[in-house]
This record gives C-alpha cells, structure tokens and sequence, in this order.
C-alpha cells in the first residue's frame, strides 16, 4: 500500500504527516455539453472539488464512438497537462479525484473505473464507501464469461468496491445500461454518489439516505453533476437542485430523466458541515459557511473563557473561530501562517526531524501570540497529536495560556460511509475524558461543541443526519465486522473474480 501522507495542506491532516486526521471522502464530476470542451470543464470542475480526495484523479471522455480514460495518483494539477486534456476530446466527461476508503491507494484503484460491455464501455466514478463489498464480490463471482469476449469481471489488481459496481453495471446483455442501472443500484448498501457514462449517456445516482452531496447544475449547452454546488459556480454552470436520495439520473440527447430506485430515508454527513465540504458549499439549503460560524457562535456560549485573542487552526477552522470571536467579544487575528504550497508530501522527514519538530504545514505568529491568552479554534480532534504539537508551539511563541476549543463532538465511533477516520483504538476521545484529552494536549482547558449545538448550528432536522462518528448509531445497519474494512478485497486479490487488465491510459 502506498501511504497518504497529507492532503491540501490544511492543518487539520497533521502537522507530522505519520499523523492522520480525518480524509476526506471523494469527488465527482460529471458533465453532457456538446460543443463544449468537456475535458477542461471536468479539469476545472475536479479542481474545485481537489479538497475531497489528493491521492489519485482521472477523466474518462467519450465521443460518442468510444471512451479515452486518463487517471494518475497525485493531485489534479499534477495529473493533467495543456497537451492531455487537449487530447480528451468529446461530447461527454466524467471526473473523479479520490481519497481511498476502501482498497489501498494505487494506480490500479484509481477512478474513473473502465469496463467493456456488450453493446460498448463504461466508465465509473464513486464518492462514498459500501458497507456490502463482500457479498457484492460474490454476485461478481457468478457473472458468467461469454466465450471470446474480454472478462468484465475486474482489472488486475482492483480492491474496491466502485470496480466491483462497474463490473456489475457492465454485465447486461439481455437489457439496457439503463435498466440494468435500476436492478443494481438497489442492492447496493452504504454511501454512494455515482457517476457513470457509456459512449453516448451521462449517469448519475444518489444512496437512499443521501450521505454523501450530489448536485445537479445547467449550462447554455448541457447538464453537469458535481458532488458540491461550488463544483458548477467554477465553471459557471447553474445549480438546478439536488440529485434526491434514491434517484438516478440519466442526460443524453433526448434531454434528462429521472428514476426513482428507492425511497429516500435522508441521513446527510454531519461531518460534511464541519469539515468536509468547502466554506461556499450549499447543503440542503444551508450554506456550510455559515453553520462553521454558527458552531463558533454557539461554542462560544457553551464554553467561554476570558482571553486576548481568538485564533483558528487555518483553513478549516477559520469559520468556526470568527463565530465565536464574534459571541465572545473576544479580538479575532491569525495566529498560525500556513504554507499554502504543502500539497502530498511525498518526502518522508526523519524520525530524528520530526522530533526537532520539523513544521511542514505551518508555524506560529509569534508577535501575535507573545504574552496573551490564546483561544484556539480547531474542527475536530482525532488522535490528538496534531492538536498536541500546536499548543506546543503556541506556547514556545510566548502564549501565557492556550484554551482549545472544537467545532464538532468528541469522535469516537469509525466512519464506514466515506471517511478515513482512525480506527476505534486509535481515536483519543474513545479512551479520555475531556479533562484528560486537554492534559494530553497540553491546553489549559478543552471544550467541545455539544451534539446538539453542532445539529442545530447546520438549521437540518436531527433524523435527517447521519451522526455516526459522534454517537455510534450507524443509520445503515453494519454486516459483521469481518466483512468490514479497507482491505477487504486486499485480503483476497488472488479469487477468480479478479480478472485481467484492461487497455487504459495512464501517465507514466
């Protein structure tokens, strides 16, 4: 496995990259414009949305005729050139950038996935992680392998449960793409935004409970699909709505139509309003800037503390420390200067550097911190270690006291939905209290919002989200734990499921 070792150089994801915070789930992107430059309308649509996944990105584009697939690990910017998205060249687009939930982070796991199929191809992009690979690796088990025709049941070295999905689409010889569509997505479990398109037809669908965002937007000359309405602002589509939970839509050249594969039970990520999505995301019709300010507001009021100066952890934690700035009365300034430029640090420090504490992501202001009492402002604790290493440094820059608080509830619980959090024993708050978590960091005290501050701040009813990671209660019941996990299908690369690789460009 290739390990991630840091993301868009938010602070939230280490100050030592050997320390993970919570990763984010995928981005997709899909797009029907002829006439339009699809390719670059994708480019720009997956960089906008580079935030939700920094491990590998890829575009699959069709001219009506066939499907070019152009995936490589890194970032988008590092991915695609000038010259290879002048080479994607069609009617039709789909994009992914992915942070990896389920299979190790390797080029074969990039996405788009890519799969021939009896009348054509398709390719396929997911945000989100299923919680039934394992049966779902049966049903691709028993597809039977026409004769003389290349096997769709997987590409070599493919651990993920979006290639399992592709193969399963891909086999319909009796039925349409469409149809076919209708009879999977059904017996699909967890948290799914597809994208998916064969040489003439865009696809997108939503899971039943709606985890994970999906937009639908408008251009002069086409539909586009994105995980975030920011997506569709970027490359100046309009938002038209939301793709409902339970619903799969299907755009080609007789315009767009919709299914309804289930009834919808919404259970939205909390976790997207805290982190997850950009600040000018649109949410159920509530902009996540503003709940990241009302966490702050009502974080203030919940745990206030006399102090000079209210400082965030950039960028994440921006929103939440003007809200409580603003409550408090408390002046509001920038404490920490973040190197913008730390995308994936391929370059692992030494053991010997990172205790001379080596500060890849960011250091500290010391005339602003110098001799004041420091409130600072983060979104999230995970293990700790990032939050340990920055009341360190506020303290060498002079801070007389430094009063950590959190914009979000303790995390205790694993994300099987389409994050990456650490695992159960691994999560700080599943084994202190609060007043040990602040020993542990070092703080002078610790407090985080209330569960129901953090929901009501997002304006959602409390039955409408998911609140897993804080509480447990897990919306989509979990099969056994031994058919959970990231490397599931690591665990049995070597079944007969596994086929061989099929013709896909990539970057060398």
């Amino acid at each position: 496995m290739s390990k991630r070792t840091g993301g868009d150089g938010r602070l939230t994801t280490a100050l030592d990259p050997q320390d993970q915070g919570p990763q984010d789930a995928c981005g997709v992107f899909g797009v029907w414009a002829p006439g339009e430059d699809v390719a670059k309308l994708t480019y720009f649509g997956l960089y906008a949305l580079q935030h939700r996944g920094q491990e590998s990105a890829g575009i699959a584009v069709s001219n009506g005729r066939q499907i070019l697939v152009y995936k490589d690990m890194g970032l988008v910017s590092q991915v695609f050139d000038e010259s290879t998205l002048d080479s994607l060249k069609g009617h039709l687009a789909i994009g992914h950038s992915r942070y990896s939930t389920t299979g190790a982070s390797t080029w074969q796991n990039a996405q788009p996935t890519f799969r021939p199929t009896g009348d054509g191809s398709i390719a396929l992009g997911h945000n989100g992680n299923l919680i039934n690979t394992a049966e779902l690796r049966e049903m691709v088990g028993q597809l039977p392998g026409p004769a003389g025709e290349l096997d769709i049941k997987g590409v070599e070295g493919a651990t993920n449960d979006t290639s399992l999905v592709t193969a399963l689409l891909a086999h319909h010889p009796d039925t349409s793409l469409e149809q076919r569509a209708l009879e999977v997505l059904p017996e699909l479990r967890g948290a799914y935004c597809f994208v998916w398109m064969n040489e003439d037809t865009l696809y997108a669908a939503r899971d039943p409970q709606g985890i994970r965002p999906l937009v639908l937007g408008r251009l002069d000359r086409g539909w586009v699909v994105a995980s975030e309405d920011a997506a569709l602002a970027t490359i100046g589509a309009s938002v038209v709505r939301e793709v409902e939970p339970g619903e799969m839509i299907v755009i080609d050249e007789n315009g767009l139509r919709s299914h309804k594969f289930a009834e919808p039970a919404p259970k939205g990520c909390v976790f997207e309003y805290v982190y997850l999505a950009r600040p000018d995301a649109t949410i159920s019709g509530r902009n996540v800037h503003e709940a990241r300010v009302e966490m702050g507001r009502r974080l203030a009021r919940e745990f206030p503390v006399e102090a000079d100066l209210v400082m965030p952890v950039p960028e994440s934690g921006t929103p939440a420390a003007s809200g409580y700035a603003a409550e408090s009365g408390i002046p509001f300034g920038q404490g920490f200067v973040k190197n913008a430029y730390v995308g994936r640090t391929f370059i692992q420090p030494s053991q010997t550097l990172r205790q001379l504490g080596i500060r890849l992501k960011l250091n500290a202001l010391e005339h602003m911190i110098r001799g004041k009492r420091i409130v600072v402002v983060d979104d999230s604790i995970v293990r700790g270690n990032t939050q340990r290493a920055q009341v360190r440094m506020l303290r060498e820059a002079g801070a007389l006291e430094v009063h950590v608080r959190i914009s979000s509830p303790p995390v205790k619980w694993p994300c099987f939905y389409g994050i990456d959090f650490a695992t159960r024993a691994e999560l700080i708050a599943n084994g202190l209290d609060v007043d040990e978590i602040a020993a542990s960091v070092g703080a002078d005290s610790l407090g985080y919002i209330s569960l129901e501050g953090m929901v009501q701040a997002t304006g959602q009813p409390e039955e409408r989200l998911c609140q897993a990671c804080f509480t447990g209660t897990y919306p989509i019941e979990l099969p056994d734990e031994s058919l959970l996990g990231k490397h599931l299908l690591e665990a049995t690369l070597q079944s007969p499921t596994m086929g061989r690789a099929l013709p896909v460009l990539n970057n060398p």
